[in-house]
């Protein structure tokens, strides 16, 4: 329903028709564990046991399958929950190419749980496409990258890695967390499965924990519907609920903070107490180009910085900001700012953390959809206290 649509208008009505019983616009909250049989085994369409299947988050799916042009979505309870079922796709002995920088709670899963499965991984920066193809083996069966990565915000070309994988064998999945269905589909650029916290963007408001895998293959589809009922990790109908609010206004959220975030890039390029500003809508950002080519009507709302004067520089600019709050996550409407070395990517060693550029002094931003005139006034208070 609704697929030949203006991307707005699937946020708006995908996968939601006015609930029969009543005309009530707004889909239900199912808050059920179970369902009316018949006869034995004689049920309404899949409606046996709520973990199987709920239609409020039957909704959802539907609705953010929409959004990424795709077939099939399977929501989760959490976007780990999401990325440990797309791990349950392979057997003991696989492996797994994984982008060098990437989301701590990726990376904790497949070296601190899934190893213990025998499930081995290679981390590489697919930003570089013969060191990718090298990192293959004749065991690879997946392929798994996020861009714009986090928090170095590198932009990986989703078809050349695409291509790659597909002729060695192996399924491609992306995180399409920072990057959002708003600006970037990567099932419509090769890849078997996108991933998402739905916590992040999607959710929008820092009050919701979600996650969803999308796919077109219908075996595959099936094989992800399978896992996540056999696994179990669902959410709640209340928070799909939530989410089914939130994604009516994602095209409307995500604009405003890629407006935003270019704003502010510029002015923290501009000051002298910065080091370094990472962001792909600026030419200076290493893969602008990819970002250009491969991203639709912005660059996003994340922002990485690096202040001189490493952690102290980084610790007193972080306890005086206000508006921009010191916290975890991202991709809500207010601001956010964060520490990834003491903070998101703690999980990860610190040799690693340094040789990927998680330096003591990188701070993250995730910027709100506030008036941007107040956050830049935020941001200049706060560097004050550095010194240049």
């Amino acid at each position: 329903m609704h697929h030949n649509k203006g991307f707005g208008t699937r946020c708006i009505h995908a996968g939601q028709n006015p609930d029969p019983s009543t005309g009530a616009i707004m889909t239900p909250v199912y808050q059920n564990s179970t369902y009316v049989q018949q006869s034995p085994g004689v049920i309404i369409e899949d409606y046996d046991y709520a973990r199987s299947a709920n239609p409020t988050r039957k909704a959802l799916e539907a609705n953010i399958a929409s959004l990424e042009g795709a077939r099939h979505g399977v929501m989760f309870a959490s976007g780990l929950a999401s990325i440990a079922a797309c791990i349950h796709l392979l057997s003991s002995g696989d492996h797994v190419v994984l982008c060098d920088d990437v989301y701590g709670g990726t990376f904790r899963s497949l070296d601190k749980v899934f190893k213990q499965f025998a499930i081995t991984y290679t981390r590489v920066d697919m930003t570089d496409l013969a060191a990718t193809e090298a990192a293959f083996k004749p065991n690879t069966k997946l392929c798994w990258l996020e861009t714009p990565t986090n928090p170095l915000l590198k932009v990986i070309d989703i078809a050349a890695v695409a291509r790659i994988a597909k002729a060695k064998g192996a399924l491609v999945a992306v995180d399409n967390t920072f990057a959002t269905p708003v600006l970037t589909n990567p099932l419509a650029l090769g890849a078997d499965i996108v991933s998402h916290s739905c916590t992040k963007y999607i959710g929008g408001h820092s009050d919701v924990i979600g996650g969803v895998l999308l796919a077109n293959d219908d075996a595959l589809g099936e094989r992800l519907h399978y896992i996540q009922n056999a696994v179990g990790a669902v959410p709640a109908p209340w928070d799909c609920f939530l989410l089914l609010r939130s994604t009516k206004t994602l095209h409307l959220r995500v604009q405003r903070h890629c407006e935003n975030a270019a704003k502010i890039a510029d002015y923290l390029a501009a000051q002298p107490q910065i080091e370094r500003v990472i962001y792909p809508g600026r030419e200076d950002h290493p893969q602008h180009a990819i970002a250009r080519k491969q991203m639709r009507g912005g660059y996003g709302g994340m922002i990485t910085a690096t202040l001189k004067g490493g952690l102290p520089a980084a610790r007193t600019f972080l306890e005086r900001v206000k508006l921009f709050t010191l916290a975890e996550s991202l991709g809500g409407v207010e601001s956010l700012i964060e520490h990834p070395a003491i903070m998101t990517h703690a999980s990860i060693d610190k040799p690693l953390r340094e040789a990927l550029g998680i330096s003591d002094g990188l701070v993250r931003f995730s910027v709100g959809v506030e008036d941007v005139e107040d956050l830049i006034e935020d941001v200049a208070e706060a560097l004050a206290a550095v010194k240049a």
